[in-house]
């Protein structure tokens, strides 16, 4: 049976964020093409290609965009306006809702906001994980035997407890400053 979540609305950072990225990168494709030199010939075709680029990157971008989530079976479907990410959640051993999970961590390699959040993080909270965000607030994070995977959807405590119905024996994360002091 599949599952799905809504993606978490777009936080202000990623509007604001992929507003000012879209707007640079046209401006930096209109400005090459108005320096493509003379009317025809290879210099012309080249200089047009070059001036191409930034409208690709952002096409590249829009594609990716973390548009849902969805379970089914054991698998994580991360998506995208095209296709899905497939995350196995073999082995499953942590699903913590942390709003602040993502906090100072650094991009290693992806998107870090023209239109979502993704690729590979680093933090020293979550070590090297992989993210698919568009609202850091909305932070679950799913510990796996070999990587860690940080997703936003809309309603994470839902997307928490379906996991939990689904992988009981998966240790339940509290998120940071909610923890209950002990009455021992």
């Amino acid at each position: 049976m599949r599952r799905h979540f809504a993606a978490a609305p777009w936080s202000t950072g990623l509007k604001v964020t992929s507003l000012l990225g879209t707007v640079v990168v046209l401006a930096a494709a209109v400005f090459a093409y108005r320096a493509v030199p003379v009317p025809t010939g290879f210099t012309h075709a080249f200089g047009v290609g070059v001036a191409l680029v930034p409208v690709a990157l952002l096409g590249g971008a829009l594609l990716f965009v973390v548009s849902g989530f969805a379970v089914e079976g054991n698998v994580l479907l991360i998506e995208r306006l095209v296709t899905s990410t497939r995350v196995p959640l073999d082995g499953l051993t942590k699903i913590a809702f942390e709003p602040q999970a993502c906090k100072g961590s650094l991009r290693v390699i992806g998107n870090g906001g023209l239109l979502s959040f993704t690729g590979i993080y680093y933090s020293k909270a979550l070590g090297r994980y992989r993210l698919f965000a568009t609202d850091f607030s909305r932070s679950v994070v799913l510990t796996l035997p070999r990587r860690v995977v940080v997703v936003t959807p809309a309603s994470p405590h839902a997307f928490v407890a379906h996991l939990r119905s689904l992988y009981p024996a998966a240790e339940a994360g509290v998120a940071p400053g909610t923890e209950r002091p002990s009455t021992g």
